[in-house]
């Protein structure tokens, strides 16, 4: 019997690290990225289909429209949605499954799948934050003004999440992921289909033995 995958989300703030985070998840272990699209423009080094679906506002709406989309939102002027064929079939042959978005799909995930397990990433402190957004380099400081305005409105949803993982180190916040996920798989509820054939292989057999 295959056993179903855990759904992880993965959120955090903008420069937290959790994009670096999720790439040594991937790089170490078996587990399958859900590909979002968005409608902002591609950064440098950025492969459409790879980093992200990059698709029009036009296209990005029409999916919304054809339910395409497990979870959208809009985030500094630009969608974000994740596609949920990939995601359903990719949980039902018994495959980990991460989602690297934002908290507001983040509550919408939890919502369509209640057995997901969310994660927020946070670094150290608020120096680190912004000193990892200015190191960037990829924006200006009113830029990273609006990220750190967005950040504080996100610390509002912190706690709607299950887990907290501060990124100081970045193999020792790897590997509390990956045992949480490992944790998941052995839960009762995510296995009741096997305690259930279980019991009955146990009532066959005393009807068997001892009747």
């Amino acid at each position: 019997m295959i056993k179903k995958g855990v759904l992880t989300v993965i959120s955090g703030f903008s420069g937290a690290g959790k994009g670096t985070l999720v790439k040594k998840l991937l790089a170490d272990h078996e587990i399958f990225l859900s590909i979002s699209c968005t409608t902002r423009a591609p950064r440098v080094g950025e492969v459409d289909g790879k980093d992200y679906y990059f698709v029009s506002r036009d296209e990005f709406e029409r999916m919304i429209h054809e339910k395409e989309l497990i979870e959208y939102a809009e985030y500094a002027g630009n969608y974000y949605g994740t596609p949920k064929k990939a995601i359903e079939d990719s949980l039902s042959e018994g495959k980990d499954v991460i989602l690297e978005i934002e908290v507001q799909g983040g509550m919408q995930v939890k919502k369509l799948f209640p057995d997901a397990v969310l994660m927020f990433v946070v670094p150290p402190t608020a120096n680190d934050l912004y000193d990892r957004l200015k190191n960037r380099g990829t924006e200006s400081d009113e830029q990273i003004g609006i990220r750190f305005e967005q950040t504080v409105r996100e610390t509002h949803f912190i706690k709607d999440y299950d887990y907290l993982i501060i990124n100081d180190d970045l193999d020792k916040a790897a590997g509390q992921i990956v045992g949480i996920i490992n944790s998941q798989h052995n839960l009762t509820d995510r296995q009741s289909e096997i305690i259930d054939d279980l019991a009955k292989d146990l009532v066959d057999l005393v009807k068997e033995k001892f009747s």
